[in-house]
C-alpha cells in the first residue's frame, strides 16, 4: 500500500514538471512567433525604407549630374540597390551611400536635400527598429532549453542589418532643438500660428503655401527646455508664463525642414499648458517671426481635422488625436512636477 501511494505521488509530480515544462514551452513558442512576426515587420518597414531612399538618389542624379556618366552611375546603383537580394543588400546599399556622398549639395535644390535628408533619417530609424527585433529574437532563440527543445523550429535565425551611416553636415543639414508649447484654452483648444516659408518664391507668382502650427522655437545657449518654451511663448503670444508651470516635456517629433533656404534636422520637445484664450501679440517678435506668421487661431480637434481635410498642413501631424490627452495633461498642472518625469517621452509625427 505504501509502495502504491509512493508511485502514485511520484507519477503526480512527474505529471506537474511535464504540464509546467509544456506550459512554458508553449508560452515561449508562442513569445518567439510574436518576435519572429515583429522581425518580419521591421524588415518591411526598413525595405519600404531604403526602397523611398533609392527614389530620391534617383531624383538626386537628375537634379545634380543632368544625363551625364556620374549621374548614370548613381541612378543605376539605386536600382541595384532596389533589386538586390536580402543577402547582398547590405552591400548594395553601403555602394549607394558611398555614391551618394559624393554629390555636392550644392548642385541640388534645398527641397530635394530636405527629402534626401528625410530619407536618409527614415533608414536610420528603421534599421535601428529592425536590428533592436534582430537582438531580441536571437536572445531568446539562443537560450540552451530554447534550442534543445527547437522551440524556434525551422525559421532561419534573423541577421542584422548594417550600413554606414552619414552624417547630416554632410548634406548641409543643421541640427536644432526646439521647444514646443501645446497651448490650450479653457474649452479645450490649442493656438495654432499660421505661416509661410519666407524664401518661397514662386516662377508663377503664386503665394507662399500655408501651414499651422504650434508656439515655439530653438532652444538658445544656457537655457533649458523649460525655459526656452516659455521664453517662446512670450516671445510669439505675449503671454507670460513661468517656466516651471510647463508641463512636460511630453512628447518629442524629429522632423527635417526646408525653411528659409535652409535644411534643419530639428529635434521638437513638446510641452502642455493651459490659459484663458487671449489675442495674441506680435510685439514680442523677430524680424523672421515677423516675417513668416500671418496670423493665428484657436481650434479644437474638429476644427484641425477640417483644415487638413481643405489640403492645410498642420504640424505636429498628430495633434487632433493628441488633443485630448494634452487637455488631461493640463487638468494636472497641480501635480505636473510630480506626474512629468514618471511619464515616457511619447514619439510623434
Amino acid at each position: 500500500m505504501t509502495i502504491t501511494w509512493v508511485v502514485v505521488i511520484a507519477l503526480a509530480v512527474l505529471v506537474v514538471v511535464l504540464l509546467a515544462i509544456g506550459g512554458w514551452a508553449l508560452q515561449t513558442a508562442n513569445r518567439l512567433d510574436r518576435l519572429h512576426v515583429r522581425y518580419d515587420l521591421s524588415w518591411q518597414v526598413l525595405d519600404g525604407a531604403l526602397a523611398r531612399r533609392a527614389v530620391v538618389a534617383r531624383a538626386v542624379a537628375a537634379d545634380a549630374y543632368g544625363g551625364g556618366p556620374q549621374g548614370k552611375r548613381l541612378a543605376a546603383l539605386a536600382d541595384a540597390a532596389e533589386r538586390a537580394p536580402r543577402s547582398t543588400r547590405e552591400a548594395a546599399e553601403n555602394e549607394l551611400s558611398a555614391a551618394l556622398a559624393m554629390v555636392d549639395p550644392a548642385s541640388v535644390p534645398v527641397a530635394l536635400v530636405a527629402e534626401l535628408a528625410e530619407a536618409e533619417a527614415r533608414v536610420l530609424l528603421a534599421r535601428r527598429f529592425h536590428n533592436d527585433a534582430v537582438r531580441d529574437t536571437l536572445a531568446l532563440r539562443e537560450r540552451p532549453a530554447v534550442r534543445a527543445l527547437r522551440l524556434g523550429g525551422t525559421a532561419a535565425l534573423p541577421t542584422y542589418f548594417e550600413i554606414a551611416e552619414r552624417a547630416d553636415t554632410a548634406l548641409g543639414v543643421s541640427r536644432r532643438l526646439s521647444a514646443r508649447v501645446v497651448l490650450l484654452d479653457d474649452t479645450g483648444a490649442v493656438l495654432l500660428l499660421s505661416g509661410s516659408d519666407p524664401a518661397f518664391a514662386s516662377a508663377d507668382g503664386d503665394p507662399a503655401p500655408r501651414w499651422w502650427f504650434t508656439v515655439g522655437g530653438a532652444v538658445q545657449q544656457g537655457e533649458t527646455l523649460h525655459e526656452a518654451a516659455a521664453r517662446e511663448v512670450e516671445e510669439e503670444t505675449g503671454l507670460r508664463v513661468d517656466p516651471d508651470q510647463m508641463i512636460g516635456p511630453v512628447w518629442r517629433r524629429d522632423a527635417v525642414i526646408d525653411f528659409n533656404g535652409s535644411v534643419i534636422r530639428s529635434e521638437e520637445m513638446f510641452f502642455v499648458h493651459r490659459t484663458r484664450r487671449f489675442e495674441p501679440s506680435p510685439a514680442g517678435r523677430t524680424g523672421l517671426e515677423r516675417s513668416y506668421i500671418h496670423g493665428y487661431r484657436w481650434c479644437d480637434e474638429t476644427m484641425i481635422q477640417e483644415l487638413v481635410a481643405s489640403g492645410e498642413a498642420v504640424y505636429p501631424v498628430q495633434l487632433a488625436e493628441l488633443l485630448a490627452q494634452a487637455n488631461e495633461l493640463a487638468d494636472e498642472l497641480a501635480d505636473a512636477r510630480d506626474i512629468v518625469p514618471r511619464r515616457q517621452l511619447q514619439s510623434i509625427r
